[in-house]
């Protein structure tokens, strides 16, 4: 070879190993920057009651709230505790959680060499010496891949992004399961109370019907008195079979969110107008969701991955570098295998550079730069859906708190009226008409105050549940 061929080849691999070097410092993967929040900076300032407590600063916030300190009903902390035992839905959340571990543990692997043992034995022909025989010992090295442009480090980023994701796709779960085991569960409570002002009701109209029975039997009622007497007793039973059907739905909804037949050793439970928890939950501000909320939390890594994936993508403009190689003894004959000068070495480096490829590392990069716009729009939308539901819950409590307030006395006025109207009935000065109205009017007010006090702790535990509370665990 010249001299000048040799300056030639020698300057071509100056340049590789420059480039190899510049590579080793390169980082293709975009920077990322959180995408800003599509929401207002604040909640409207007639969704806080003004003074409330929560806000101040040094309320807990409402991911740092456990739910053992939300809810004060023994009974309904049990449930909770078998639930998170023995759901279906939560065990597979955690183990898409051991899956992805997995899988990032197989991405971060590939960063480092893999070495493995190895022994073989040949037997082959030989020409004129007929069978030769061939054994050999030795440790290898195959195919392990210089990370000179970071795709693996990228590919492993990219896992560990997934991996973080369903570990807040598991505490989505967990909040879920709570709110809706305690939904379920104050939700029975109401059926409980339904079914006895129901029976209570039922009571009443059968001791009127019989009274009305008695006046009609001796001339001093009307027909259609009787009649509307009737109407209301059957009215009566029919409320009380929905109630039952409803009772036996809802405890069967809430077996299967506890995932075991309900135990019958549980404490005896609280009455509904005792199931308020922590109130004044600190809403804190949009900006918090986006840090504390388990759900945009896995948004956010999803979009991490992607952006991972787009460094991988970039990579493959760049040549790959892959090392295999052996060391060991070689010998044609087991008993000197081990002897002096037996010893033997492999070293096979393999430099794979894309020259024409019809622009499929083009599309490729393309491709993830889409999904990456595509999670940035959905991380996007988690902001606004989690805005939009604090937004609502808290609307709905203000309302539903003065909504509460005003049923429980018109409950008591109701209940004055319908003694009176009894008393006049019975004294002759109203009609039976009178009697039934203000009936009717006293049991659909205490029916409508069980459903406002359901509505008013179903909202306080969706206020919870929307606000990222829940999953820190005792």
């Amino acid at each position: 070879m010249s001299r000048r061929a040799f300056a030639r080849r020698a300057g071509r691999l100056g340049t590789l190993a420059g480039a190899l070097l510049l590579g080793g410092c390169m980082n293709l993967i975009p920077r990322y920057e959180r995408p800003a929040a599509p929401v207002a900076r604040a909640y409207a300032p007639e969704l806080t009651p003004a003074g409330a407590p929560a806000n101040g600063p040094n309320a807990a916030a409402p991911a740092d709230i456990e739910w053992q300190r939300l809810f004060a009903d023994p009974r309904l902390k049990r449930l909770i505790e078998l639930s998170l035992a023995n759901n279906r839905d939560l065990r597979v959340a955690v183990l898409n959680i051991e899956q992805a571990r997995a899988l990032y543990q197989v991405r971060r692997a590939d960063e480092l060499p893999s070495v493995g043992a190895g022994v073989t034995a040949q037997r082959q022909p030989g020409g004129n010496a007929g069978l030769v025989n061939a054994y050999a010992v030795g440790v290898q090295l195959t195919g392990y891949e210089l990370d000179f442009f970071g795709r693996v480090r990228a590919l492993s980023q990219a896992a560990l992004a997934q991996y973080l994701a369903t570990e807040e796709a598991r505490k989505t779960a967990q909040i879920a399961l709570i709110a809706g085991v305690a939904t379920t569960y104050v939700g029975a409570l109401a059926d409980d109370e339904l079914l006895r002002v129901t029976r209570e009701s039922l009571k009443t109209r059968e001791d009127s019907f019989r009274l009305t029975q008695l006046r009609f039997d001796n001339g001093a009622s009307s027909e259609v008195d009787l009649r509307q007497a009737e109407q209301l007793l059957e009215t009566a039973k029919v409320a009380l079979a929905q109630t039952q059907r409803q009772r036996a739905l809802d405890e069967n909804a809430l077996t299967l969110l506890v995932g075991q037949s309900l135990p019958t050793d549980l404490p005896a439970p609280l009455p509904l107008a005792a199931q308020q928890g922590v109130t004044d939950l600190p809403a804190g501000l949009p900006s918090d969701l986006l840090t504390r909320r388990p759900d945009v939390l896995a948004a956010e890594q999803q979009l991490l991955a992607a952006n991972a994936n787009i460094g991988a993508a970039r990579a493959r403009y760049f040549p790959s570098i892959t090392l295999t190689g052996s060391v060991g003894v070689a010998s044609n004959a087991v008993n000197s295998l081990f002897n002096a000068g037996t010893g033997t070495w492999a070293f096979a480096p393999l430099i794979s550079l894309p020259i024409f490829d019809a622009g499929a590392i083009r599309a490729g990069v393309r491709v993830a730069e889409a999904d990456r716009d595509i999670l940035v729009a959905r991380y996007e939308k988690a902001v606004q859906t989690a805005f939009r539901e604090v937004s609502d819950a808290l609307a709905q409590g203000t309302s539903l708190s003065r909504q509460v307030e005003a049923q429980d006395s018109l409950v008591q006025a109701s209940g004055t009226s319908f003694e009176l109207s009894t008393l006049r009935y019975e004294a002759g000065v109203d009609a039976f008409l009178s009697k039934l109205d203000a009936q009717r009017t006293y049991a659909s007010a205490r029916q409508n105050l069980i459903a406002a006090r359901l509505a008013q702790v179903a909202n306080q535990l969706t206020l919870y549940k929307v606000l990222g509370g829940g999953w820190p665990d005792s």
